[in-house]
């Protein structure tokens, strides 16, 4: 069956169906946090004020000759909708909709001149999903019986969150937590560092997996002190502490702390940034994001070569979307997946979803949808045409 048309959509969402009073506002509307631009002062580390956040989230709808169709997403707005239009449309309409390494391989050929990153691989994601979504449809399977079958009865799920004590109820049992300082910050940086993550792993306890997030906020030598620092609260992993071009800067931190686990990769896209992280030695633990780094196919790709290596991959995000879920119901050395928890405490988790058909962790596990597809339940009444309103 040939492919009728891709575009990027607009699609709407329900309102989070909550009817839960919250105990308090969630950390996501007060604590601050070190992302690199906002080491300038002028730039707010404040949720919500923080720059960037202006772009829509992009949505790819593929459609095949028969009228089905099926969604994937993506981001980053105007220049992801018009790459998805205007350069990757024209090159896989017409082709066979089942056929995904092939249309996978075509689309990266076709952005290599566009560098394979960046706005080209958040496009490839937002395709490469919706042809999953796709296939599964067509069918009548859901994706992670196309990746093979499930591996696991389901998903342990780690939650991200500065509301310990929220999720600790929810029965999560393992956790990570922001970091609010920059490497400019200096010997007060890392003590405020130090002293969130003791009060971290007070709350929760000895023996539970406990990680920080710097968000690239930090360079080597910033890095290294800290981790000795923080040594004695044993870290499961140190997740993305530099920018993603900085690998040889990975790999020295790795070397020069091997009693923590060094994580990174949601800023790296497709599988041939995961093979050089992996080729230098500069990871334990890969974590591309679905939904900018290339898609389901590409993820897939890069897990491969980090299981070759004895690396896990925790896709970035993994257990909020059915994109990540059916992902890790499938990946043998995925081992765990990301919940991030930013709503109120107080709301059950039910009551904030989004996308029709996400399951929600439950004391810590979630099992996707067996529904065809990712099991996200749109109507063709919910999708607009990019750029239509």
């Amino acid at each position: 069956m040939k492919i009728k048309s891709v575009k990027a959509v607009i699609v709407k969402l329900p309102e989070a169906a909550s009817k839960t009073r919250p105990t308090r506002l969630s950390w996501n509307k007060s604590a601050k946090r070190a992302m690199p631009v906002n080491i300038y002062p002028e730039y707010s580390n404040l949720p919500g004020e923080m720059p960037g956040g202006g772009l829509k989230t992009v949505w790819v709808q593929v459609t095949a000759e028969d009228g089905t169709w099926g969604l994937g997403k993506c981001a980053f707005g105007d220049p992801t909708a018009a790459f998805v239009n205007t350069v990757i449309a024209p090159i896989i309409e017409g082709q066979n909709c089942l056929a995904i390494e092939y249309l996978n391989d075509l689309t990266l050929r076709v952005s290599h001149r566009f560098g394979s990153s960046g706005t080209a691989s958040t496009a490839m994601a937002g395709v490469d999903l919706a042809l999953w979504d796709l296939k599964g449809k067509i069918l009548n399977q859901p994706v992670y019986s196309l990746l093979g079958g499930p591996v696991r009865d389901s998903i342990t799920c780690y939650a991200t969150s500065d509301d310990l004590d929220w999720s600790q109820e929810l029965g999560f049992t393992k956790f990570k937590i922001t970091n609010p300082s920059h490497y400019s910050d200096g010997d007060t940086g890392i003590r405020t560092v130090v002293e969130h993550v003791a009060k971290a792993r007070s709350l929760v306890g000895d023996g539970r997996d406990l990680m920080i997030n710097p968000v690239m906020s930090f360079n080597v030598e910033f890095a290294l002190r800290l981790l000795e620092q923080l040594r004695p609260y044993n870290l499961r992993w140190f997740e993305e502490p530099l920018v993603p071009t900085n690998t040889e800067g990975l790999a020295h931190l790795r070397r020069a702390a091997p009693w923590v686990a060094i994580a990174t990769g949601e800023d790296h896209h497709g599988r041939h940034a995961f093979l050089d992280l992996v080729e230098k030695r500069a990871v334990d633990i890969i974590q591309p994001d679905l939904s900018w780094g290339g898609g389901l196919t590409e993820a897939m790709k890069a897990h491969a070569i980090a299981e070759m290596c004895g690396i896990a991959t925790i896709p970035h995000g993994g257990a909020n979307d059915p994109f990540g879920q059916h992902f890790a119901m499938a990946a043998t050395e995925s081992p765990m997946a990301e919940y991030w928890l930013g709503t109120d405490p107080g709301v059950p988790l039910e009551e904030t979803v989004r996308i029709p058909g996400t399951a929600v962790p439950v004391e810590g596990q979630v099992k996707p949808s067996p529904e065809p597809g990712f099991g996200m339940q749109f109507e063709s009444g919910d999708i607009a045409d990019w750029g239509s309103n």
